[in-house]
């Protein structure tokens, strides 16, 4: 068992046993760092904020001066009520927006969705390559393998939180996993 691992799986358990003794009334997100580290050592998170689960964060690896970028995330609302993305911020970036891919006609057009995107209850909405995401422009470096970036994510009504995206290759379809558990 990796010494990561067992420090995650140590510290989830210490909070999730004390509760809300020990985390402040006014903290309105919870962040569970899974015990499972991804490929290339960072943590694999689910970050919950009132009925909104996030997860799967990821980059794409930029080459040196490139002037954007991609996140990407999996939001899944379990509440009872709609609540709607409607906005990002991180330091890797001048300007952080919410875009979305799609056809018009034989074109392939990104535009910013302005309005944000709406998280239905019980639905889940992923922001992937080729589809809806994040973008960051105006890179204030290039996003490097191996390294995980910070993204705030605003959403209506369960306010900021702050995940980590996981920098992956250039070609990346998700976060990598870990198969180190499984002995390769």
């Amino acid at each position: 068992m990796h010494t990561m691992f067992r420090i995650a799986a140590l510290a989830a358990s210490t909070l999730l046993l004390a509760g809300p003794a020990l985390a402040p009334a006014a903290f309105a997100s919870t962040l569970v760092a899974a015990a499972a580290t991804g490929a290339h050592g960072a943590a694999a998170q689910l970050v919950t904020i009132g009925n909104l689960e996030i997860s799967g964060g990821f980059s794409r690896a930029t080459l040196p001066n490139a002037p954007v970028g991609g996140g990407y995330v999996t939001i899944t609302n379990k509440g009872s009520e709609a609540d709607r993305l409607v906005g990002a911020a991180s330091p890797v970036a001048g300007v952080t927006q919410i875009h979305e891919m799609k056809m018009e006609g034989d074109l392939m057009k990104m535009n910013e969705v302005p309005d944000g995107v709406e998280i239905p209850p019980g639905a889940t909405v992923t922001l992937k390559p080729g589809g809806l995401h994040i973008m960051f422009m105006q890179l204030t470096g290039p996003l490097v393998e191996g390294t995980s970036i910070p993204l705030t994510l605003t959403f209506e009504k369960a306010g900021s939180v702050e995940v980590q995206l996981s920098v992956e290759s250039p070609a990346a379809k998700g976060p990598a996993e870990d198969h180190s558990a499984h002995g390769g």
